[in-house]
This record gives structure tokens, sequence and C-alpha cells, in this order.
């Protein structure tokens, strides 16, 4: 078959998937909660069909070894959190009459008058499968809790005769597995719209497990799941059909086809003529920072942390949106010498090779740019390079997508003065407001004192603040996107964990029976636990908790 035919052939399939969709939207708008709800649990018995299958496959394609603990990184970004997602969504649903969960979500009012509302832990298994770890979403100024409400599922208030669906293009992220599924969940349940779903070339093996998990979807005209690459993706968004698009990816890519490729788009960038004006939503890349709040760090403190901000760096060998790309480090903190030689211990071990494409050009122009750096040598796969200089502009205005990351030391007479001077220069210098992370020993909290603390947090303009944790967390099903309590204007999600592990957070008085977390890439059990977690979320039972914990722990 000629060039030419094989192009009519995928126009013709394209054509067909949105003249299909098109002619289903209002339909699928006026579907009832109780149908939604039977195809949220059709979904979730089709998921565990092929969810070992899902991960084992995307384990091999991003180079994991058969056998490997970090097999679970697929397990946990993959299937479990799809799972969590339609869980949550059936949580909502069953309680959507009158908006009755909002009045089960605690709430509280912040330093700055803002409503918060916590959104983790929300039921008995949370609070011990997440033991500990609390989340929760800042509303933007202005809006009360009696008017949470009003700002919750807005797309159920309209009367279901009159509801009026549209054509979503999701273009699909290549790197973590369950973004294009809570994508669509996104446009299909919380905004009433059906969804073309065109895969990324990285990971379009997923597209067969993916047609069969959200088979129910698809069977309801609700879904068209489709292979392509640059050039279906810029035909897709040019389809008059097409109404609403959604990616998860770049800001280049986001803007090229906003405003148009190369010089094209600068000139249209200037002046303000975008070659598209339909409705476009976006989670881009960003420079996320990680801020190191000196304090009374034990060396098991300081080890323990560095393989938690070597997971901020290589889970997913690297190729995250919320990685740590920038490190804050206090200059004059005297265990600082000691923390960076955990760190780069931690990074030397993991041994993954780079998947995503372009990693290694990448990676030479970051070295290139850098005025000092050195390498985490990691045998064959490709050396972590820590860029020492971070002031170039280059490195506060470009994500690295891949094995990298600078570092920044601040000054700071003491922890609070520190932390200020930190959440400045991150605020004013650093692309994108995607992620932030604090680290920092409670004793330095409450030398800060919670309310001042507080307010810290308030300045920091990201849109996931992790304290103690890791803005990954946060990812998963909680913040606005992927938010399954389908809450609106939303300013931030602000995600804690406890300073230390169980066991050893008990001798300092810290109630908690979250062990190492099962996403950190030192976990040896995280395969087990991954698998466990995801069969648990399809059927909760006390007897499979045992298992879990037991597997958590020695990992």
């Amino acid at each position: 078959m000629d060039g030419t035919a094989m192009k009519a052939g995928w126009q013709a399939e394209y054509q067909q998937a949105v003249s299909d969709l098109d002619g289903h939207k209002d339909a699928w708008a006026r579907t009832s909660v109780a149908e939604r709800m039977k195809v949220v649990q059709a979904m979730k018995d089709a998921l565990m069909t092929v969810a070992e299958d899902w991960a084992l496959t995307a384990a091999r394609h991003k180079h994991i070894p058969e056998g490997s603990p970090l097999v679970g990184e697929e397990w946990i970004s993959g299937p479990y959190a799809v799972m969590a997602a339609l869980n949550g969504l059936m949580t909502t649903f069953s309680q959507i009459e009158g908006k009755a969960y909002v009045d089960l979500l605690p709430m509280r009012r912040v330093v700055t008058g803002q409503t918060a509302i916590q959104v983790l832990p929300h039921n008995l298994w949370e609070r011990l499968l997440f033991s500990g770890v609390t989340a929760e979403i800042w509303m933007k100024e202005g809006i009360s809790e009696k008017a949470i409400k009003a700002h919750a599922a807005v797309a159920y208030d309209v009367p279901i005769a009159e509801r009026r669906g549209k054509v979503a293009l999701v273009l699909g992220a290549g790197n973590i597995n369950s973004i294009p599924p809570l994508d669509v969940f996104q446009k299909v349940f919380l905004e009433n719209q059906v969804v073309v779903l065109k895969m990324n070339p990285v990971n379009e093996y997923l597209t067969d497990f993916l047609k069969v998990a959200l088979g129910p979807l698809i069977e309801r005209n609700a879904l068209r799941i489709l292979r392509g690459g640059a050039e279906e993706g810029a035909w897709l968004t040019a389809h008059p059909l097409i109404e609403e698009l959604h990616i998860t990816g770049a800001a280049s890519t986001h803007d090229a086809i906003v405003w148009g490729p190369g010089e094209e788009g600068a000139r249209n960038k200037a002046a303000g003529t975008p070659k598209t004006t339909k409705r476009f939503t976006s989670e881009l890349g960003a420079v996320c920072p990680t801020i190191i709040v000196p304090g009374p760090w034990s060396a098991a403190d300081l080890q323990f942390q560095a393989e938690h901000v070597a997971t901020q760096k290589l889970h997913n060998s690297g190729f995250n949106c919320v990685a740590c790309q920038m490190l804050i480090m206090p200059k004059t903190w005297g265990k600082a010498g000691a923390f960076m030689d955990s760190l780069r211990a931690v990074l030397g071990m993991s041994t993954r090779p780079a998947y995503y494409p372009g990693a290694h050009d990448r990676l030479a122009v970051f070295e290139g740019s850098t005025k000092r750096h050195h390498k985490v040598h990691r045998g064959d796969a490709p050396a972590v390079i820590i860029n020492e200089h971070a002031d170039d502009e280059y490195f506060r205005t470009h994500e690295i997508f891949g094995p990298a990351l600078s570092v920044k030391e601040i000054e700071g007479e003491d922890a609070e003065a520190y932390l200020v001077a930190a959440i400045n220069w991150a605020n004013d210098h650093l692309f994108g407001t995607l992620g932030a992370n604090i680290i920092i020993h409670p004793k330095s909290i409450r030398q800060i004192g919670r309310v001042r603390f507080e307010e810290l947090i308030a300045e920091l303009r990201y849109g996931t603040i992790a304290i103690n944790a890791w803005t990954g967390v946060g990812f998963l099903g909680i913040g606005t996107a992927h938010n399954t309590f389908m809450l609106e204007e939303t300013e931030r999600v602000v995600v804690e964990q406890p300073w230390r592990p169980f066991p050893r957070g008990l001798v300092s008085g810290q109630f908690s029976l979250l062990p190492r977390p099962p996403w950190f890439i030192t976990h040896g059990r995280q395969d087990t636990v991954g698998k466990l977690l995801t069969e648990f979320q399809y059927k909760p039972s006390w007897f499979k908790l045992p298992k879990i914990f037991y597997h958590a722990i020695l990992g």
C-alpha cells in the first residue's frame, strides 16, 4: 500500500470515530447517574482482566528487568491509580443526590481565609493504607464552606433533558500510563463530554489494554481510542467537530497547537493571534523544586530523605512532569554535605535505562549548558547529571525530562528566614507552577509555628504542594485534574506525609503506620505491594490488609 492510501486509511478511521462520537454526544450527556455507575463498575471488572498484563507489558517497554521490584511503579501508576479513580467516582455518584458527599468532607478555614477541604483520608481504608498522610484542596478566595456545593459537580446542575454534549480530544501522555484514562474520566464524567483519545506513540502499546478496560465507555459511544503520531494529532486538533482539547505533556507541544510551530508560532504568540480558539485545558511540565529546610536531622533521617529525593528524581526513570528539577539547599547547614553524599549514593543504585525518546540528546544539551557539574555513574544507564550552578537562566526556565537536576544554595539565618528566601526564589525564578516539595523536620515546623508555616505555604505559588511528601502523591486522584470529588474553582492541593516511616517514627512519638512508601525507588517489594493494592482497590477486604502491610514493611 502506498503512502497516500495509508493516509486515506487512517483519515477514514479517524473521521468515522469523530462522527460516531458527535452523533452520540447528547445521549451520553443525558445518561443517568445510575447508568454511569453501571459503566464505572463494568470498567472496574474489565480493568482487572488486563491489569497484570498491562503492568508487565509497560515494565518491559520501559526496560525494567523482569522480576524487578520496580515493576511496582507500573502497577501503582497504572492499574492501581485507575482503579482508585473508579472507586472515587463510584463513591461520588452514590451520594450525588443533593451533593450529599460534600457534607462528609471535613473543612476548615486556613490562615488566608480560604476554605480547605480534606480529601485524604476519606474513609477507613485510606486511614489504614495511607496512615498519617493527609491531603487538602484549598478553594479559591471568597468561596465559603456554605458555597462549596455550588462549585461541586456543576455539570450535574443542568437538568438532564437540557444537557448538551461536546466532542473532546485528549492527547494522551506517553510517560505515566494512568494519565490517558484519568484524563478521559475528567472529560466524560466531570464535564459530560465524549472523547477521542489519541494515544502517544511512546506508549501506544497500551491501546489494546485500554480498549478492554474502558470498553464500557466505548460501547456507550462515549469514547474512541486511536493510535497515531504528530500528523494525526494535528489533523484532529483542527477537525471542526472537535470542540475542546486537553493535553498532558510539554509546554512546547501545547504552544505548537495553540500558536503554531517554530517562527510562525512565535509571531502568532507575540501578536496574540492563536491558531485555535477552542477551549484547551492542559497539565504541562515545569521546573519543579524540592526545598530542603535545615534542621536537627539524624543520620537515619538523612538516609531516608535522600531516598525520598532520589525517588522524586528517578521515579519512572526521571520522566515525570512533577520530577524534582531544582533541589534548593541551605548554604550554611552543617548537614548539607552528608545529605548530598547520601543522595548521590542512592541515585547511583538506580540503574534503569532512559527509555523515553530524546533523553540522551536532552541530557547532552543539559550537560553542555553547565558551568560546573558532576555525574553519578550508574553502569549502563545514563549518569545522573547534577548541575551545581543553577543561577543560569537555562536551568531555571527549561524542564529537563530525564535523569538530571540542578542545585541552588540559599542563605538563611534560621529555618524560617531560609524558607522565606527559598519560596521567594522559586516563585520569582522557576518556570511553571505545577508542583513543589518541602522537606522539613517537625521540630523546625514547631520552631516556625504552625500558623506562620501555613502562611508561608500560602505564598508558594504552585498547584500542588507536598510537605515531607512528593507531589506525585497528589496525582492519584486528588487534584484539580483527576478530581473525583468533582470540585471546581480550586486553587491548590496540599499533601502532607509523616516525617519518619513506621516503625522508626514510633520511637519519636509519631503515630503513623506508614512504612517506607511503596512508590520509593528503594522499596524492595513494591511490585508485590502494587499488585496487592490494585486487588484491594477492586474489592476491599479486611482479610487483604495483613498481606499488604507485611510486604510493605519488609520493603
